[in-house]
C-alpha cells in the first residue's frame, strides 16, 4: 500500500476543474454566455492583491505587507506587480476589481466560509445546492458535468450526470464496446450505469495535464467549442498564509502569480468565446489588516474580487471604501465589507445567462432585497 504525507496529499490536490451547462442546441445554447468561477481557497488577502495606496492608514497598519512597486489602477488603488497580465486586461477594458466586498459571512471558519461561498446561502451547511447550479437550472442549462466529484457550487435541484476522463495508463483510448457488452449482460441499476458509460465514451474528452494553467487552457478550449459547456469552476488552494506572507515574495504572491497566469491562459484559449464570457474569483474571506506575530495574516472578513471577460463594460474599479483606521475595521481587525458579493455574482449571472436580477435574487440567492450591482460594470440589457 502506498502512503502519503499530509503535505504530499495537499500538493497533489492544489487545483481541479469541473464543467457544466451543456444543453440541446434547440434551447438556443449558442446565444447564452459563459461563466467561469475561480475559487481561491484559503482566504485571499485583498489588501495585498489590490492595495489602497491612497489610504495613508494602509502603511501604518501593515507596512511590511505592502508592495513597494504596485501597478497603477488609479490614484487610490494599485495592483500587486505579479498581476501584470490582469493589469493589461484592465487597461483594455476587459477586467475589473470589486474591493471591500464579501458574501456577508463573518465567522472566519474555512469549512463554513467555503460552504457559504459555494451555496450562496448565509446559513452554513443548510443547502445541498450551489448558487451556480441553481442559476444553471433557471437558465435551462443543467444537463451534465465533467467532474469526478461535482463541486457543491455546481449542484442544482435537477439531476446532473457526471463524467471525468481518467488520467491513468492505457486510459486515453477507452473502448465503448466493453461497457456496451456489460450493459447487455447486467440488469437494473448496474445495466443503466454501463449504458450511460457507453454513451460518455462516445463523447470522450481527452485531458491529461492537471496543473492549474493546463486546466485553464482546457477550460477555455472546451467552452470555445460550439457545443461546449457554459460554466466551469477552477479550484486553486494555498491562500491561507498565517506566517511569512511577505510583500514581494512568499506563498501568497506565488498564488497571485498563478492567478495572473490563469487569466492570461483563459483569454488565449477562449478565443471567440471570450466576448461572451465572464470570469469571476471567489474566496471565503479576506485576511486581517495587521500582520500577526509570524509576519503572516489570519482569517479576516472583506477581500477583493477579480472579474474579466468580454461581458464587462470597461469600468476598472468598484468600491465603497470603508477606510483602514481601527474604528473603521470590522471588530477593529478586518477590512469591512461594504458591497455584498452576491450582488456581483448576480450581475455575472444576469449578464451571461440573461436572467432577471429579481429572479436571481429570489431563486438563486434567496434574498429578494439583494441590491443590483451598478450597470457600469457589466454589459446588461
Amino acid at each position: 500500500m502506498m502512503h502519503f504525507t499530509r503535505r504530499e496529499f495537499l500538493i497533489g490536490t492544489l487545483s481541479s476543474l469541473a464543467f457544466s451547462g451543456w444543453s440541446p442546441p434547440s434551447l438556443g445554447n449558442e446565444r447564452t454566455g459563459n461563466i467561469i468561477v475561480i475559487l481561491l481557497e484559503g482566504g485571499m488577502d485583498g489588501l495585498a492583491a489590490v492595495p489602497p495606496i491612497g489610504d495613508n492608514d494602509l502603511f501604518r497598519q501593515r507596512e511590511s505587507l505592502v508592495t513597494k512597486s504596485p501597478l497603477y489602477i488609479n490614484d487610490f488603488f494599485g495592483l500587486h506587480p505579479s498581476l501584470h497580465s490582469f493589469s493589461e486586461l484592465m487597461d483594455q477594458g476587459q477586467a475589473a476589481v470589486v474591493h471591500a466586498t464579501n458574501i456577508p459571512y463573518t465567522k472566519r471558519s474555512h469549512f463554513e466560509g467555503q460552504n457559504v461561498m459555494e451555496t450562496g446561502n448565509l446559513k452554513p451547511f443548510s443547502d445541498k445546492t450551489g448558487w451556480l447550479g441553481r442559476a444553471l437550472d433557471e437558465a435551462g442549462l443543467s444537463g451534465k458535468a465533467l467532474s469526478l466529484n461535482l463541486p457543491l457550487l455546481m449542484r442544482g435541484n435537477k439531476e446532473i450526470d457526471t463524467f471525468f476522463p481518467a488520467n491513468l495508463k492505457f486510459s486515453s483510448n477507452p473502448n465503448p464496446r466493453i461497457s456496451k457488452l456489460l450493459s447487455q449482460t447486467r440488469t437494473g441499476l448496474l445495466s443503466d450505469s454501463f449504458t450511460k458509460l457507453s454513451t460518455k465514451y462516445s463523447n470522450s474528452i481527452s485531458m491529461h495535464s492537471r496543473d492549474p494553467k493546463s486546466l485553464a487552457i482546457h477550460a477555455g478550449t472546451e467552452i470555445n467549442k460550439l457545443d461546449g459547456p457554459k460554466a466551469a469552476v477552477l479550484r486553486v488552494k494555498r491562500f491561507d498564509t498565517h506566517a511569512n506572507q511577505g510583500a514581494e515574495i512568499g506563498q501568497h504572491f506565488k498564488q497571485l502569480e498563478l492567478l495572473n497566469s490563469l487569466f492570461k491562459s483563459l483569454k488565449e484559449s477562449l478565443g471567440n468565446a471570450w466576448s461572451k464570457t465572464i470570469i469571476v474569483t471567489l474566496t471565503e474571506f479576506g485576511r486581517t489588516v495587521r500582520a500577526n506575530g509570524s509576519e503572516g495574516t489570519d482569517h479576516g472578513y472583506a477581500s477583493a474580487g477579480f472579474l474579466a471577460g468580454g461581458l464587462l463594460s470597461g469600468t476598472k474599479m468598484l468600491s465603497d471604501w470603508p477606510g483602514l483606521k481601527n474604528s473603521d475595521l470590522y471588530e477593529e481587525r478586518d477590512l469591512m465589507a461594504t458591497i455584498d458579493y452576491r450582488s456581483v455574482l448576480s450581475g455575472c449571472i444576469e449578464s451571461a445567462f440573461g436572467l432577471s436580477h429579481d429572479l436571481i435574487a429570489n431563486k438563486v440567492f434567496y434574498e429578494p432585497d439583494l441590491p443590483r450591482i451598478p450597470k457600469s460594470i457589466f454589459r446588461l440589457s
